[in-house]
């Protein structure tokens, strides 16, 4: 026969109040028959009892209370369902983090508890009378428990929170499932660092809407997909790759086999190729993707993309799947819709030409126009060493007619680190002027009568606006951005930030095309690492626009337009495709004739080529940025506040788990590496 436990013996011998509902020793009884070693002054009621027992007990207890996290009763509602469904005196429990306790007097406590989700909560009466208050007082805020109680209708009538917060527990138990510590603070205004990631999402509902928000974007999204005719298929591709030159820098993981080591793609772009070529009409994926770059407010080292590809299909039936996407996104979660015809469009030149980028917000207006053949060549002597330079202009409104005012503002942002890079600009900084009526030539002397009344024309300026004029060298647009698209981008932030501009309001969506397919290499970006001098723009499967492109290819490669289109709003790349080269001639043609890849790197993409001289058909796809389009859909500036658990710094470390770590001597041993000094 099995030896009966302490706790079965002192419930023959205790009366019953010494237990909770729960069946555990009551907190006045766990007090009591704590250990004498803890302590080494004992009060006369602990050292009367032997110590041998009173450790057993205590062992048992603890054990008991372990077991609490894995034997706890189940909750009969969830918060929603209980605000619904709940009926008076019913008997109840309920999960949930315990609030702050509001005592009343000796015998009646209040305190709120707040259901798994941190959504809802509801109030809590805890009486002395059958022990609840001084099981309630035993229990920190902000820990898990289990309360069992009775439900009552709220006492205070007529109130508006009645109307959505009708009932209250009577509290007749409490079980804690793990306890709050102490040395935590946890109040509305607590700030959080990086390293306690989960206190910053517990303590922080915003940022917890933020996921559940993207969990529904992401649903949207698969819904929107797979309701296509013919149907998008999910498939995951593989993350352990290899390293294949498609122009950022990539992760590589070693193997134990010396010399091997697999690479983190940067994308899916070559599986998804290789699945048209597979008989797999629609493809699509959350695709998780690595790239080895610094961060900023819209990159992470790890990011999610939606990928998707489809064959027997041009960049058009691209763009119109994804037009579908973005508009059932905008009407389902938005509270104003998207554009419902096709979205507009604007080339790249044009883009680079009127915003200096190839992402422009343009909202805000600040468009800009060449000036260089207008002005004075003392004047372009002045804000530019270059020889024969393009200058360009564009003008910031002053809405107060104040030219004071914005002398002011321009002065303080270009002594700000914002203006650093700008007046420190090689080719020289820019020429600022403020259109002020009360003075010569309304302050334009330096531009001359002719070229004067030319920028009032063209710039409609009025009394205070601001006049901003840059010098770049005279080359084909090529990159991103040019120097004064970045300084009109930064002036108006800073406009905005500083309340001198109100924020733009709205979304902008437009398809930039007509990108040139390759762009000149430079140490800071080499590409695919050829010898030509020249990469490809996107990466080097982006097939070439019109048949004029392909003759193009023979004579002169720098003038070939893409077959390329990136989605942009308000200033943000959502997202960028194109029509992918279909046939493995041309593919092996650009990579070892006009990029010029050694032998060894063309080599890389054989599985490529194979899959292509097997009768792929033509295919075109796109990528979305995930992580982009949420927080744009959020007004968020940074992804990472759609991120669980996001990475910071410069190299993207992840503070909570200590990320990157550094490697043991075994490691090293293991994966045969050795570390350079």
């Amino acid at each position: 026969m099995q030896k009966p436990s302490i706790l079965e013996m002192l419930r023959k011998v205790l009366p019953l109040s010494s237990f909770d509902l729960f069946g555990e020793l009551s907190p006045f009884l766990l007090r009591l028959f704590r250990p004498p070693t803890l302590s080494s002054r004992h009060s006369p009621r602990t050292s009367a009892i032997p110590g041998s027992f009173t450790h057993n007990l205590l062992v048992r207890v603890e054990h008991r209370q372990i077991n609490h996290a894995v034997e706890f009763p189940a909750a009969t509602y969830d918060f929603e369902s209980f605000l619904s469904q709940a009926t008076p005196d019913e008997e109840v429990v309920l999960h949930g983090y315990l609030g702050v306790r509001k005592d009343l007097s000796k015998k009646l406590a209040f305190v709120r508890l707040t259901d798994p989700t941190m959504r809802h909560s509801i109030q809590l009466v805890s009486l002395a009378k059958n022990g609840a208050l001084e099981k309630l007082k035993a229990v920190r805020a902000n820990s898990p428990v289990a309360v069992r109680g009775k439900v009552k209708a709220k006492q205070a009538k007529g109130s508006e929170m009645e109307k959505t917060d009708p009932w209250e527990i009577q509290v007749d138990d409490i079980r804690t499932l793990n306890d709050f510590p102490s040395d935590i603070i946890m109040k509305s205004d607590t700030v959080f660092p990086p390293k306690q990631r989960f206190l910053q999402l517990r303590s922080d509902s915003e940022l917890r809407d933020a996921l559940r928000f993207r969990a529904q974007v992401h649903n949207v999204c698969k819904e929107e997909l797979e309701q296509c005719r013919p149907p998008f298929v999910e498939i995951e591709t593989p993350l352990l790759f290899k390293s294949t030159p498609e122009g950022a820098r990539e992760f590589l993981v070693p193997t134990r086999k010396r010399g091997l080591a697999y690479a983190l793609p940067q994308s899916p772009q070559q599986y998804k190729q290789i699945l048209m070529a597979s008989g797999i009409p629609r493809y699509f994926q959350f695709a998780r993707c690595f790239r080895d770059e610094d961060l900023r407010a819209d990159r992470q080292p790890e990011f999610t993309q939606l990928d998707m590809e489809m064959s027997f299909a041009t960049g058009e039936d691209v763009m119109r799947t994804v037009e579908g996407i973005i508009r059932r996104l905008w009407s389902t979660l938005m509270k104003d819709p998207a554009p419902s015809g096709p979205f507009q469009r604007m080339s790249y030149q044009d883009a680079m030409s009127r915003y200096g980028s190839d992402k422009p917000d343009t909202r805000f207006g600040m468009e800009i126009s060449r000036i260089e053949h207008l002005l004075p060549v003392d004047l372009v002597s002045k804000i530019t060493p270059l020889t024969l330079p393009i200058v360009e202009v564009f003008k910031l409104e002053n809405n107060e007619n104040d030219p004071a005012a914005m002398s002011e503002f321009i002065s303080q942002f270009l002594d700000s680190p914002a203006g650093v890079p700008f007046n420190n600009n090689p080719e020289g900084g820019p020429g600022i002027f403020v259109y002020d009526a009360k003075k010569p030539l309304c302050g334009l002397q330096p531009f001359g009568f002719e070229a004067a009344e030319y920028l009032e024309e063209l710039l409609e300026l009025d009394h205070g606006d601001l006049i901003v004029i840059q010098a770049r060298e005279k080359a084909p647009f090529s990159g991103g951005s040019t120097p004064i698209g970045d300084l009109r981008r930064a002036l108006h932030s800073a406009a905005v930030s500083s309340g001198f501009k109100p924020a733009p309001t709205g979304f902008d969506f437009r398809w930039i095309v007509d990108f040139p397919l390759f762009s000149p290499s430079s140490d800071s970006e080499p590409g695919q690492g050829g010898a030509a001098g020249i990469s490809s723009t996107h990466h080097p499967f982006t097939a070439p626009k019109t048949a004029a492109d392909v003759d193009l290819l023979l004579t002169d490669p720098t003038k070939v337009v893409a077959d390329h289109y990136d989605l942009v709003v308000n200033g943000v790349e959502l997202g960028g495709g194109s029509r992918r080269i279909h046939d493995a001639t041309v593919q092996e043609f650009i990579l070892r004739d006009i990029l010029q890849m050694p032998a060894e790197r063309l080599a890389d993409f054989s599985h490529l080529l194979e899959a292509l001289r097997a009768g792929c058909p033509p295919h075109a796809g796109l990528a979305l940025g995930f992580d982009r389009l949420v927080a744009v859909m959020l007004g968020k500036e940074s992804v990472r506040d759609v991120i669980a658990f996001p990475k910071i710094g410069k190299v993207g470390e992840d503070p909570m788990v200590k990320a990157p770590s550094v490697m043991t001597e075994e490691a090293l041993e293991t994966y045969h590496l050795q570390l350079k000094e």
